[in-house]
């Protein structure tokens, strides 16, 4: 539809960003992208991983998840917190 991006094309959109945003702002942008790319990579895993474990855990008697700890980037201590997950107090 719109064909293939070739260099002046991609210069052109570089500069539009910067002058939307300005140079001082991008690495600031970037760095959050980042951090949210991490926090979203580290939490699919841990899907993944609760998925295996609970699968695996349900041929034995049941116990309750560990308590997990998201952390944003590495040695950022700030945004580190104990994630207390709901627990299924409904009877079946």
């Amino acid at each position: 539809m719109f064909g293939r991006l070739g260099a002046p094309e991609i210069i052109l959109i570089l500069v539009v960003v910067i002058l939307l945003f300005g140079a001082k702002k991008l690495p600031d942008m970037a760095r959050s992208l980042g951090k949210s790319a991490r926090i979203l990579k580290s939490e699919a895993k841990a899907m993944k991983e609760e998925g295996n474990s609970s699968a695996q855990a349900s041929g034995t008697g049941e116990q309750p998840p560990a308590q997990r700890t998201i952390q944003a980037a590495p040695g950022d201590v700030t945004s580190s917190r104990p994630v207390n997950e709901p627990t299924d107090t409904t009877q079946r």
